[in-house]
């Protein structure tokens, strides 16, 4: 008689998402390969995003080397789910896009003025090569306009990101941080039905790879945030996400559905007994329903919340230890040194003297990746 399968727990989950999501560190190449998309943000405390998240997924990785490496990787800056480095093969997916905004100004359709400004900066850009923005904005000078932040932006700094989006000009490079253009051209698409559902759900694919383990509703979230990458078949996200409820691999624990790919065990998750620091964009931790979920406190992004009511800090890393989020830190460089400033949910931390040692070597392991003295 067959013993019945074991139900899995919310233990299993909480293993399951750090052991996947956090997998032997291996090349850059291949690590990209891997994700396939990587988020970006400009916040640099102490580093940017982009190599906090990757220093835990690439052997000897330096902050800096994504876009060091940028034009041999062979990879693209693009919106996917949000705005970060994607593989070609996965930009191929998701263009060629229709003339719309960018989606912090609402993906509205472009006016007939904006079409004109937008016509006039691809010819010149397809004039000139590799365009740094400064040479378009000395070619077109169209003035100053208010940014999605309530900032001041260059408007043609926003044509450029507006060109980015649509998919006619690509990032080739940065110069200290700066994207250098290029006129660009994607293969024109006119898929059937099915070529487009089986592009939607290659996409989702994707995000649940990223993500999971996913409860219903974090599922159903990043499913409708793939309307930024392909905003020409947003009326088909809908079945898209019913497909997805229907094909991955899923389980009831507790009052609650949880998704992840076919073909992966929850149950196999191996946890090294270490101190992790990651970026407040990392997937371990991107997802706040799930944070929640897996270990009962609400970790929150601050960076833009007035410092008065700052709860954890500026940039507040959470903190994991070996599979459970015990707290955050916020790491400074000052005089070429590093300073941490840790926080922890159960007011201090784990007596276990393996932390202390696993947590000093989380800290040397961020001096070495920001080339700082040991």
């Amino acid at each position: 008689m067959r013993m019945p399968r074991a139900a899995i727990t919310s233990d299993d989950l909480r293993r399951f998402a750090v052991a996947r999501s956090l997998f032997p560190p291996t090349t850059l190449r291949r690590a990209i390969a891997r994700m396939r998309f990587v988020q970006a943000d400009p916040i640099r405390a102490p580093a940017r995003a982009q190599d906090l998240i990757l220093r835990h997924r690439v052997n000897d990785y330096r902050a800096g080397d994504l876009e060091r490496n940028y034009v041999s990787l062979k990879i693209e800056e693009d919106t996917f789910v949000n705005y970060g480095f994607v593989t070609r093969e996965l930009q191929t997916l998701m263009h060629p896009r229709p003339d719309v905004r960018v989606p912090a100004e609402g993906m509205q359709a472009w006016s007939a003025a904006e079409r004109k400004k937008a016509e006039l900066l691809l010819a010149f850009l397809q004039s000139r090569g590799e365009v740094h923005p400064r040479e378009v904005e000395e070619q077109f000078a169209h003035g100053r306009v208010r940014n999605y932040w309530g900032g001041s932006s260059n408007a043609t700094t926003q044509m450029l990101d507006a060109l980015h989006y649509r998919g006619l000009v690509r990032v080739v490079r940065r110069e200290n941080g700066i994207r250098i253009y290029r006129a660009h051209q994607h293969e024109p698409a006119l898929l059937r039905e099915a070529e487009r559902r089986t592009r939607i759900d290659a996409l989702v694919d994707v995000v649940v790879n990223i993500y999971a383990p996913l409860p219903g509703s974090s599922l159903s979230f990043y499913i409708r945030r793939l309307r930024y990458a392909v905003p020409q078949w947003r009326d088909e996200i809908p079945a898209a996400q019913k497909r997805a409820r229907e094909r991955l691999a899923h389980a009831r624990v507790g009052e609650m559905d949880w998704y992840w790919p076919e073909g992966e065990n929850p149950r196999r998750a191996v946890i090294p007994k270490s101190v992790r620091l990651l970026a407040p964009f990392d997937p371990v931790v991107h997802d706040r329903t799930r944070f929640e979920l897996l270990w009962n406190w609400s970790y929150r992004f601050e960076a833009y919340t007035p410092a008065p009511k700052r709860k954890l800090g500026y940039y507040a890393l959470p903190l994991l230890w070996r599979d459970r989020a015990i707290g955050w830190t916020n790491l400074t460089v000052k005089n070429g040194a590093l300073l941490a400033d840790p926080g922890y949910v159960h007011s201090g931390p784990p007596k276990d003297r393996a932390f202390q040692r696993e947590l000093d070597a989380e800290l040397a392991r961020i001096r070495f990746f920001l080339g700082l003295r040991t």
